[in-house]
């Protein structure tokens, strides 16, 4: 490995690794509620909600991250506040790369969600409350198993959107080896100084792992589906 690939390409992988991993259990605990409540309320400006979560599926990444390098460095609110509290700012740390990369891989993990939520009948709901079940006890016992197929595409998803974020990642964290350089930042520097070896052995390795991933979300999907319908009749 270590002819293969330098130090900082071994970093910028490892700190790829953790970032998408912490991002992507953030974003369950974020996701899940937020899903849920999305796929049962009525609220009337419920679409309003929709639409913002959705955002990042269209507005361009450099745009999500130079507003949130605006909001998160020293003279902008958040970055203001922590500054005023004695705490560093979030810009150019790994923290505010969770920080972005939570905010842009939310719609990959909230819509999943929401969709498995809302196949699930209110018979099923219903029959399980006469069974004097408290709403916490429904939600681990009867929607947690029937979104089964929701939550492991939202899990995929979010890891794997977080492993090829390139945009979001540079203008909030910078390329800082060892402290914020992620692998998609360390492909483009390969290729900018012509080290295509470097970036085939990178960017390969990704697309090998994201289809993997992606192949895995199917099956699992595919199979849960069957066992459904084998359940039914």
């Amino acid at each position: 490995m270590s002819d293969l690939l330098s130090s900082d390409d071994v970093s910028a992988l490892l700190i790829t690794l953790k970032l998408a991993g912490i991002s992507t259990l953030i974003l369950l605990l974020l996701g899940t509620p937020l899903a849920w409540w999305m796929a049962r309320t009525r609220f009337r400006f419920k679409a309003v909600i929709e639409a913002l979560v959705a955002l990042p599926l269209v507005l361009p990444p450099t745009v999500l991250g130079f507003y949130l390098l605006v909001v998160m460095g020293p003279h902008g609110w958040i970055g203001g506040a922590l500054q005023a509290l004695g705490a560093p700012s979030l810009a150019f740390t790994f923290s505010g790369l969770v920080v972005g990369s939570v905010i842009y891989s939310l719609p990959f993990v909230v819509q999943p969600l929401q969709t498995a939520f809302s196949s699930i009948g209110e018979r099923t709901l219903e029959a399980a409350s006469t069974l004097r079940a408290s709403p916490m006890d429904r939600f681990w016992s009867v929607v947690v198993p029937h979104a089964r197929g929701g939550f492991i595409t939202a899990i995929t998803l979010g890891f794997a959107h977080t492993l090829g974020e390139f945009g979001v990642v540079l203008m909030i964290g910078g390329n800082i080896p060892g402290e914020t350089q992620v692998l998609s930042i360390a492909i483009y520097d390969h290729v900018e100084s012509l080290q295509y070896g470097q970036a085939h052995i990178l960017s390969g390795g990704l697309l090998v792992f994201s289809f993997v991933l992606l192949f895995l979300v199917y099956r699992s999907n595919r199979s849960a589906a069957l066992l459904q319908r084998r359940e039914r009749s």
